[in-house]
């Protein structure tokens, strides 16, 4: 099935913003959720889900290629903010 991206697009399909909309008429919101979390032990494993897995230094992040929202909550995270951004 082919597929149209927009990217916060004020004609895209409701809802208007980050919506990925499939030629079938489905619909999706895209959405990232980011954890912070410290190594406690054990070794990196990739899965079923995933392609690649590795630490990164911050200063690689403007390389890497990833949606602007993904950076945006990587920024946010490495301003040390004292609350999540939600948005």
């Amino acid at each position: 099935m082919a597929r149209t991206e927009h990217y916060d697009d004020p004609d895209a399909p409701e809802p208007d913003s980050l919506v990925v909309a499939y030629s079938d008429g489905e619909v999706r919101r895209q959405l990232h959720v980011c954890f912070a979390a410290r190594v406690t032990g054990g070794e990196l494993a990739i899965s079923d889900e995933s392609t690649e897995l590795r630490f990164v230094d911050p200063r690689e992040l403007k390389s890497l290629p990833m949606h602007h929202t993904q950076r945006l909550r990587l920024r946010h995270f490495l301003q040390q903010r004292s609350a999540p951004y939600l948005g």
